[in-house]
């Protein structure tokens, strides 16, 4: 799987390796994906993104849907999707007018995750024993690769 640089690939690949059974290319076999981000204010895409990021609506509960239509969606909360389209460091307190002439600022570092991303057991389990694509070849090896390699859930 190809990850756009940065806070996606920092969030997701190294999960994602861990989850491919070691030594397999790709999606178990498959030629690699290429993933990107798609939603409001971003470019479509288009064919180049086999799977998208993208944002579920606040208020509908809807996953929002990229113009080609053509790639996988992969939704995400709103507050996550945004946080790796336009990351920003916002100060833990609201900061208001300007600094004098001759100060400089000592802002806190940025706000990041403690530890990697690592999907819910369970919830990853239960996602893919209700895809009806499951009984596919390459799916099945990795939903059985994950049920060996993490039996008591991802550490």
């Amino acid at each position: 799987m190809e990850f756009p640089d940065g806070l996606v690939a920092d969030t997701f690949a190294r999960t994602w390796e861990m989850l491919l059974p070691s030594g397999t290319p790709g999606t178990a076999g498959l030629p690699a994906r290429k993933s990107a981000l798609a939603g409001p204010r971003l470019p479509d895409p288009g064919p180049a993104a086999d799977i998208v990021l993208v944002p579920i609506h606040p208020q509908t509960g809807k996953a929002w849907q990229p113009p080609s239509g053509t790639a996988a969606v992969v939704p995400l909360s709103a507050e996550v999707w945004l946080h790796l389209t336009f990351p920003r460091d916002r100060l833990p307190v609201p900061a208001t007018g300007g600094l004098p002439d001759g100060v400089l600022r000592d802002d806190p570092p940025p706000l990041h995750p403690a530890a990697p991303f690592r999907p819910d057991a369970r919830i990853f389990s239960g996602t893919l024993a209700r895809l009806p694509a499951v009984r596919e070849p390459w799916l099945r090896t990795l939903r059985d690769h994950a049920r060996h390699r993490f039996p008591h859930g991802f550490r």
